[in-house]
């Protein structure tokens, strides 16, 4: 069972990472670059600020931190150093059909994408602090988090399942901090 859903995997990998133009090549570089989207932290805590105020962005800020720090120490100790799946431009086998860009080619293993955790472990910290003064709009976070997620695919270093997998354990993680800070730090006037 296990190698099929590998042979789809990898079967699905290279149909998207197949789909790439040359013109999307640099803007996908730069949006998987973390940096990237400082406007959009800026944001977010001018969003968090406007509805809750400073003691509740900072412990918001705080959160995303341990969020980060958690999502990026357990993919890569309890998954990419426990399941070793090398990732599409270090497997043997399909390396050669790999798309890869500016021959950035990342780490040996990939199983579960730490971008994707990282992300969506923001995602599911902030999504119920921001739903709560702005409803559903502050949805807008899911599209952002699956295009980071995407570029990864796009640039050759995932595989979907890697995305998957980072995806639950960021939402998993994120979600847990959520409950934690607001029971002891959040909207406590």
């Amino acid at each position: 069972m296990m190698e099929k859903l590998e042979q789809w995997d990898k079967e699905l990998f290279l149909w998207l990472n197949g789909l790439h133009q040359d013109w999307l090549d640099q803007p996908m570089f730069y949006m998987t670059d973390k940096l990237f989207w400082i406007p959009v932290y800026v944001f977010l805590i001018v969003l968090i600020y406007r509805a809750f105020g400073w003691k509740n962005t900072l412990w918001t800020i705080a959160g995303v931190a341990l969020v980060i720090t958690f999502c990026d120490r357990i993919s890569v100790e309890f998954f990419k150093e426990v399941f070793e799946r090398y990732r599409p431009t270090h497997n043997l086998e399909i390396k050669s059909l790999v798309h890869k860009v500016n021959n950035y080619g990342g780490g040996k293993f990939g199983f579960v994408s730490s971008h994707a955790a990282n992300f969506f472990g923001i995602a599911g910290f902030l999504y119920p602090i921001l739903s709560k003064a702005y409803g559903r709009r502050a949805l807008w976070l899911f599209p952002w988090v699956i295009l980071i997620s995407y570029t990864r695919i796009y640039l050759g270093v995932h595989y979907p399942g890697d995305i998957i997998g980072g995806a639950f354990l960021g939402m998993a993680i994120g979600y847990l901090v959520y409950l934690f800070f607001k029971k002891y730090f959040l909207f406590k006037e």
